[in-house]
């Protein structure tokens, strides 16, 4: 009672100050008027540019919203300017109207129910408050609102039956936010308060004995304090350790056993609930991941009650999520099935995401479920026509719905009916704002397939029995485009096979032998099929002749498509060659140009050159002495090293102690491996690839990873000279049944990147064998997918596929270092159910991407493709001519230079594999330096002399 009381003198309070101020307000105006302009020139020109500026802004904000009513911070802006310009009438009807068309917050309905009660003083009008007070509660669950509510009620309980009102309030109060963790409690002390308050009413003066009348009403008053006591300690709320205190103080003969009890069982639900609400506390508004996660923990807990204030709380900071809608409508519609409480719900949903398709569907189910009357289910359907949603196959689904509610209503065992006459009127219309309004919005009907008239075909032929009817739309839908696509005349065709006779079911199929341009073979082969079944020897001959006929003519399309394709991609090569000798001789013309410049410096670089060479002759014996068995080739190099002649920007060149050292330690593990083949078995091993090549300590990296896979004998890493990791390495098992395990950590992520694994397989022993495992012939099982957004996961694209057939394996193929590419390979279980996935998923948009699907026919691999392969160079020689790693940049030739001859390209490198792409005309120049006659002693001589 002394919170109301105190929150009525605050409320006197304001409605004082307003007036006073008014009042001096008015005295002020008076006083310039009759004072004229003498001290307030400057101060009224202030105010009355201020007071032009904002009326006409207001006016441009009404004009805005007359041309778009639904414009949210248009009304938002208005309402706070009326309400700054003390514009009390005007802003009820701003507020009035946007309260119409979209729910308001509770700070909106705060400031409004607050300005209404100061306007409307008199008792009279307390009910137009009362009725603003309903509509407040129905947006969203607000305890503030209910709170403000009930001490409003308070202010009235002295008229006939206003205590009852009171308790009215509070008790719907209770059901509404009495469960709220943070707030709940607020609104539980409020109503005791009012008890308490009633109760120091009827208690008689203290010495006088009351009367039995006044005993029962003492007693009857004590009995709902004590009952809102243990309400209130069964219900698990924030700081309700003092509740149990105050009531243990409160009630004269103890707190009961049964009270205990509930308030320990609420005390133990409260401190599962306690971190969900501490971490809401600290998180940043919308708190949206918070309140998901607390969501789906009240679910698994199971409490109806604590599920829907949950929800509602988390709707009244995230009012314009659609998928929080519909996931407590969702739970309302399966397990609460309430009518009231589920068709406000629904209302609420579209009214706060009216652009969401999905919820407004939801609607209407829910409207046919709990049977509304036609009229509303009407009503709303309208509604949803002009909500404006996004894109045109949500008005395809939304029409759909609302066909679907309205064919359930027919009773097609009646020849002709009202409601059946609704349904074609319906459906006719539904065709007619697609090709209209939606075309004229979005550029597209959404629905190309045409689904809607194929469903009013399959009812027409099915409940109406009016295969005429059936075939006219039938008709409609072949000239909108779907003439060329195999499954619509297969669709076509089964509704025929069923409903029809076989005379139109072979006249569907000889159309779509003529007509069909992705599929043909499959239509063909429908039409022999049902001529084996149906057909005379006359009409079996027709259709072979048809179906040989037109597959003809599709394989010479086919032939003319492909060779165009190879002329211009045989083009491309060309201009790629061309481009490419273009830039070949302008880099030789540039090295001829430089060379003559600075012809006397490079002489004296090459006698430098020369005394270098000497110099390292001498210690060349000391290096191969010092590391065994490696070639003096394979350790004398320059500076720049493994980066040519130049080193990248960025680049510091090592101490040479530190370079020694780093070079030492990496050959002496290489060289002890080397050393030990007899410990080597590639039976037990397998070979990684595509590592970073800034892996620190791989062994140790790695180790963890296979060690699942069995006992590991030793990881072999391969370092270069100067000790840097290469990206590969062996790993050997104790055992060969490791190997298989190894092998399905084949892609697992690795700082990074993608990390392959391998068989370990010597290629000179085995030249056939393919590191590539997938196949590269056509597979007709298996669909290929481009175009995918980059974001798909693996589970996504399994989740769109698998509604059409049994998925043996998804693959989505990335790059080496693992990023996506837009592609994926589909296996299914058979032939049939690959077809029937490209047919239905081919065009398919995800997440906004329009993909391709096509049965998988990868492009045949040359042999550059195939991996190990060299690329074509024209200065490719034999192995064996360097060592085992090639001639490296820097290494020295011991022939003189005068003897140096052209070397041409060779055929055919290590391993058998050749490099396809070199020029014709570079082979026979190497046949011709085959066929040249040797030299002679005398041959060498002369060339000696002559320079």
């Amino acid at each position: 009672m002394a919170a109301s009381s105190n929150a009525e003198q605050t409320q006197l309070q304001d409605m004082e100050e307003e007036d006073a101020g008014m009042e001096e307000r008015e005295m002020e105006s008076d006083e310039e008027e009759g004072m004229g302009v003498e001290n307030s020139d400057d101060e009224e020109d202030d105010s009355s540019e201020d007071e032009r500026e904002n009326e006409a802004e207001i006016q441009r904000l009404e004009e805005q919203l007359s041309i778009n009513a639904f414009d949210y911070n248009c009304h938002v802006d208005l309402i706070k300017l009326l309400k700054q310009e003390g514009e009390l009438f005007r802003l009820r009807k701003a507020r009035q109207k946007m309260s119409e068309l979209f729910p308001l917050t509770e700070e909106i309905w705060l400031d409004w129910l607050k300005d209404e009660i100061r306007l409307t003083e008199e008792e009279p009008n307390r009910e137009k408050v009362y009725e603003l007070f309903e509509r407040a509660v129905k947006d969203y669950i607000c305890p503030d609102i209910w709170l403000e509510y009930a001490q409003y009620s308070i202010g009235g309980m002295g008229s006939p039956g206003g205590i009852d009102k009171v308790r009215s309030i509070f008790e719907r109060a209770m059901t509404a936010v009495g469960l709220h963790m943070t707030k709940g409690q607020t609104v539980w002390e409020a109503y005791r308060e009012f008890e308490n308050a009633i109760l120091s009413t009827v208690q008689p003066p203290p010495g006088r004995i009351p009367s039995r009348e006044e005993q029962e009403l003492l007693n009857t008053q004590l009995e709902r304090i004590h009952t809102l006591f243990r309400r209130q300690l069964a219900v698990p709320l924030m700081d309700m350790e003092a509740t149990y205190a105050e009531y243990e103080e409160w009630a004269e003969h103890g707190v009961p056993e049964t009270v205990i009890h509930l308030y320990k069982k609420a005390l133990k639900q409260m401190e599962k609930c306690k971190p969900f609400e501490e971490s809401m506390l600290v998180a940043e508004p919308p708190k949206l991941s918070e309140y998901q996660t607390y969501i789906d923990f009240e679910l698994k807990e199971g409490d109806p009650a604590r599920i829907q204030i949950t929800f509602e709380r988390a709707l009244a900071e995230n009012c314009l999520v659609p998928d929080m809608w519909a996931k407590y409508t969702t739970y309302l519609d399966r397990q609460l099935k309430i009518k009231d409480l589920v068709l406000s719900t629904h209302e609420r949903a579209v009214r706060n995401c009216p652009w969401t398709m999905g919820l407004w569907k939801s609607y209407l189910l829910a409207l046919e479920r709990h049977g509304a009357d036609h009229q509303v289910v009407s009503d709303v359907f309208e509604k949803a026509l002009n909500a404006g949603f996004i894109q045109a196959t949500d008005y395809v689904e939304i029409w759909q719905a609302y066909l679907d509610y309205l064919r359930r209503r027919v009773d097609f065992s009646k020849e002709s009916s009202k409601e059946l006459e609704e349904l074609r009127g319906t459906f006719s219309r539904s065709l007619d704002y697609m090709k209209q309004d939606v075309e004229e919005r979005f550029g597209e009907s959404g629905d190309p397939s045409c689904i809607i008239m194929q469903i009013w075909a399959r009812i027409e032929a099915l409940h109406c029995k009016n295969m005429q009817k059936a075939r006219e739309l039938w008709d409609s839908i072949m000239t909108k485009g779907n003439a060329k696509f195999a499954n619509m005349w297969l669709e076509y065709y089964n509704l025929e096979r069923s409903y029809g006779d076989p005379v139109h079911c072979r006249k569907a199929l000889h159309r779509a032998v003529q007509c069909t341009s992705d599929y043909p073979e499959h239509v063909c082969e429908v039409l022999l099929t049902f001529e084996r079944v149906e057909g005379s020897l006359e009409d079996w001959d027709v259709a072979v002749q048809k179906t040989e006929t037109r597959l003809n003519r599709i394989n010479e399309q086919r032939a003319k498509v492909a060779e165009k394709e190879a002329n211009l991609a045989r083009q491309e090569d060309e201009r790629n060659e061309q481009r490419r000798k273009a830039k070949s001789d302008k880099k030789a013309q540039k090295k001829v140009q430089k060379g003559a410049r600075f012809g006397e410096k490079r002489k004296a670089e090459q006698d430098d050159y020369h005394d270098e060479w000497n110099e390292d002759s001498e210690q060349a014996p000391k290096r191969h002495r010092g590391n065994g068995d490696q070639t003096t080739e394979e350790y004398m190099e320059t500076e720049t090293g493994l980066f040519g002649r130049n080193a990248p920007p960025g680049y510091k060149p090592a101490p040479p102690g530190a370079k020694k050292a780093q070079q030492g330690a990496a050959a002496a593990a290489q060289r002890q491996n080397d050393e030990k083949p007899e410990l080597r078995n590639d039976n037990s091993s397998v070979f990684i690839s595509n590592l970073t090549y800034t892996l620190e300590e791989p062994e140790e990296k790695l180790r963890p990873l296979f060690e699942t896979c069995g006992p590991i004998k030793q990881i072999r890493p391969v370092f270069s000279n100067k000790g840097s990791f290469k990206g590969y390495c062996y790993v050997q098992f104790e055992s060969q049944v490791s190997v298989p395990e190894a092998l399905k950590l084949d892609r697992m992520e690795v700082e990074g990147r993608p990390m392959f694994v391998s068989p370990c397989v010597d290629k000179n022993k085995n030249p056939d064998f393919k590191v590539f495992k997938y196949n590269t012939a056509m597979e007709k099982h298996k669909i290929f997918i481009s175009g995918l957004p980059f974001s798909c996961t693996k589970e996504q694209l399994e989740e769109i596929c698998k509604s059409h057939g049994t998925i043996k394996e998804v693959r989505l193929v990335t790059y080496r270092s693992g990023k996506p590419k837009g592609l994926a390979y589909v296996e299914f279980a058979d032939e049939i159910q690959a077809s029937q996935a490209v047919l239905k998923m081919d065009s398919m948009e995800v997440e906004g991407n329009k993909i391709t699907v096509a049965i998988s026919n990868p492009p045949r691999r040359n042999m550059m493709d195939k991996p190990g392969s060299s690329r074509p160079t024209t200065d490719m020689m034999p192995r064996q001519i360097y060592g085992s790693r090639g001639r490296g940049r820097t290494q020295l030739s011991l022939l003189p230079r005068s003897l140096h001859r052209q070397s041409g390209p060779v055929g055919k490198v290590e391993n058998g594999t050749a490099a396809e792409r070199v020029q014709a005309t570079a082979s026979a120049s190497v046949n011709a330096a085959a066929e040249t006659k040797p030299l002679s002693n005398s041959d060498f001589a002369r060339m000696l002399v002559n320079k």
